[in-house]
């Protein structure tokens, strides 16, 4: 496996963070944030651009890159549900445009005269208030539905441009055929791999604001990224970001080559990613001052999509346990 980006790779995430300093700038994420903006408009770019059409396992390293620098962007369309959550599950079942999830657990399945019934409810759906079709996770297998026959609820959360929604269903039914012939097993390591380079991109936007911030803000007549202490703060959140970088693309690669170690990967991904964030939000918060507190100051939008993700599917310890469990498994 290779470590580094090929020509092609590296013209692909300049391409892509060219469009969304264009087209996702700051100004855009605070009117979704502050007067609840719609971005269906930048949506439609994405769509438009073919971005959404990045769902073929061999490509999920070009769709790693654009899931960073969207992280980075701190972008507010439902991408990453849509792409990684509910494309895997259900492939080929949203026509172009449209937008999905994944309900991955809290419903049962059974079988009645006319097909099946599903019924139960599961919280923390990464953007279920807003997904044309849900791609419900059960016992018997994978069922996908059209969003309207769910009742679903936004839930409120720290990160205003980030929806995320309880999702009931109460005794849907569904036709017998419309069980989807997939194995929910390696859409996981997808969507835990979407997750860990989304905090890896705002984290990289936290780095990025924070060194601006230190070259320019002076105290006692010296830039205070001259200070020893601070320094050592910045050189802590780059070792801590190229780690779980490094880790998030491995995750990607081994789901490319479907690799057997994908699984092992993808949660050493989100693990890494959650570490880096507690460090690299931290110390972004302490080396802006009080000014990184304000809801003036764009960095909030960053760090609050960083600990999000860190929340969604399993933080760094419940990663890690499983991690030392496979390790123990395979040793006993």
């Amino acid at each position: 496996m290779l470590f580094e980006f090929d020509s092609d790779q590296r013209l692909w995430q300049k391409t892509a963070r060219e469009v969304l300093t264009r087209e996702c700038p700051p100004e855009l994420v605070r009117a979704v944030a502050d007067d609840g903006a719609d971005p269906a408009p930048l949506w439609r770019t994405y769509t438009g651009l073919g971005w959404t059409e990045l769902v073929e396992p061999g490509e999920a390293v070009e769709l790693a890159i654009l899931l960073e620098e969207l992280g980075r962007a701190v972008d507010p369309t439902p991408f990453l549900a849509t792409t990684t959550w509910f494309a895997p599950l259900a492939p080929g079942v949203a026509e172009p445009g449209q937008t999905g999830s994944a309900v991955l657990d809290g419903v049962t399945a059974h079988r009645d005269r006319d097909g099946w019934v599903l019924h139960g409810s599961a919280r923390h759906v990464l953007d279920g208030d807003r997904a044309d079709w849900l791609a419900v996770v059960t016992e018997a297998g994978v069922f996908a539905i059209p969003g309207s026959e769910a009742v679903v609820t936004r839930l409120p959360v720290f990160d205003p441009t980030l929806h995320v929604a309880s999702v009931t269903l109460p005794g849907v039914r569904v036709a017998a055929d419309a069980r989807l012939a997939v194995d929910p097993r390696p859409a996981r390591d997808l969507a835990l791999t979407g997750l860990a380079l989304t905090i890896v991109g705002a984290c990289r936007r936290i780095l990025d604001l924070t060194l601006d911030h230190i070259r320019t803000r002076e105290q006692f007549g010296a830039p205070i990224g001259s200070f020893q202490a601070v320094k050592h703060k910045a050189v802590d959140m780059h070792v801590a970001l190229e780690r779980a970088r490094a880790l998030a693309y491995f995750g990607a690669l081994t789901i490319a080559a479907d690799d057997p170690r994908r699984r092992r990967a993808a949660s050493m991904a989100k693990a890494a990613a959650g570490e880096c964030q507690s460090v690299v939000v931290r110390n972004g918060l302490q080396l802006f001052g009080g000014m990184g507190f304000t809801w003036e100051n764009d960095l909030q939008f960053a760090l609050k999509r960083a600990v999000a993700g860190e929340l969604l599917l399993g933080g760094a310890a419940e990663h890690r346990a499983l991690i030392a469990e496979e390790y123990r498994a395979a040793h006993i």
